[in-house]
């Protein structure tokens, strides 16, 4: 039984990104992993693309024989996506029982509102796949209270609208510490529990707009969002390898991977993995972590991080192992990605040349 990630998201918020390093990590603890681009917008990737909707269908080819617009020729094109669905069954058949990353484009309208992209999925269940929706958002949002509530309902949307299971994922965690102090701790944020105590927030946010219309407006949203009780987050900061250890973890276990996965007891570089309680960040490390003592955590990862790969290179078996993203002088996320773990775990690694 193949299982498969659904990556969704608003522009910006790292889908692509995600689907590089997710795959460069599952490929670096010994589970064979494939990437399928479904935007057609999208001509070029860092990650191998398994299957490309683009060699079935363009945005730009699209948008000049429809006269669309970029978000209409989307819609268009997962509606063409739905009746070849031929195309899309037999390469994924293709694909054996590899675990598949699907790239999805950042239109909202897809998993809101649209139902091309949710029939898709249920075609794919049907095809004996285990989904998760993993749904990203820029932890931006965080620095003003009218973006938080916004994007609590685009994923209380996106969950109601999708129908399986759901994990959401505040990205770029690790640049919060950068913005201007929050009014609260992250765990706030995380696990919107009670928000009654941002409606003052976003009264100051927006004086011209204070009044008892807008504050009923915004206690009803509230209200909304509480009595629904889905929507929480996982947090993530990609280069940071406890951080991605545990939203993988999450996924498997929303997914089912966690009891049985396709690579069954092969899967042994994962398995250890997973019995290091330490590699799992609990709710109240969050802002100990990600805030308050950020720098001091970060040096102390990249210390052991050091003499982790110094009791590798005296093993005596003269191999090295390099950093799954190299620094490229740029701003990336990816930069300084940690080793995996190896040993005698019997797993072969392969990696493909940077």
């Amino acid at each position: 039984m193949p299982f498969a990630q659904l990556v969704l998201g608003s522009p910006g918020a790292g889908k692509s990104t995600y689907c590089d390093g997710m795959h460069q990590f599952m490929s670096a603890i010994g589970r064979d992993c494939s990437v399928v681009n479904l935007d057609p917008a999208n001509d070029r990737t860092n990650y191998p693309c398994a299957l490309d909707i683009r060699k079935l269908v363009t945005l730009e080819e699209i948008m000049s024989d429809d006269s669309l617009g970029p978000n209409g020729g989307v819609l268009y094109a997962f509606e063409e996506l739905e009746h070849n669905m031929e195309w899309l069954e037999e390469g994924l058949k293709g694909l054996g029982e590899s675990y598949v990353l699907f790239d999805c484009p950042g239109q909202v309208e897809l998993y809101t509102h649209h139902n091309s992209l949710r029939n898709i999925f249920f075609k794919l269940q049907k095809m004996g796949y285990r989904l998760v929706v993993v749904h990203l958002s820029d932890s931006f949002c965080l620095t003003q209270p009218s973006l938080y509530v916004s994007n609590l309902l685009l994923t209380l949307r996106a969950m109601l609208q999708m129908d399986l299971p759901h994990i959401n994922v505040l990205t770029k965690i690790d640049k919060v510490a950068d913005y201007d102090k929050l009014p609260f701790n992250l765990d706030f944020y995380t696990e919107v529990q009670d928000l009654n105590y941002l409606l003052p927030y976003l009264e100051e946010e927006a004086p011209s707009l204070r009044s008892d219309k807008f504050a009923r407006l915004n206690q009803a949203v509230a209200d909304l969002v509480e009595n629904f009780g889905l929507v929480r987050f996982e947090v993530l900061a990609v280069e940071n390898k406890k951080s991605i250890m545990h939203l993988l973890h999450v996924i498997d276990r929303a997914g089912g991977y966690v009891f049985g996965g396709a690579e069954g007891a092969n899967d042994t570089v994962w398995q250890v993995a997973m019995r290091n309680e330490s590699s799992m960040l609990e709710v109240q490390d969050i802002q100990e972590r990600w805030i308050d003592a950020k720098d001091a955590y970060d040096e102390a990862e990249r210390k052991d991080d050091e003499e982790q790969a110094a009791r590798l290179g005296h093993t005596g078996t003269g191999a090295t192992t390099p950093d799954l993203v190299t620094d490229d002088g740029e701003d990336d996320e990816f930069d300084g990605f940690p080793p995996p773990p190896s040993g005698d775990s019997g797993v072969k690694i392969v990696r493909r040349n940077q």
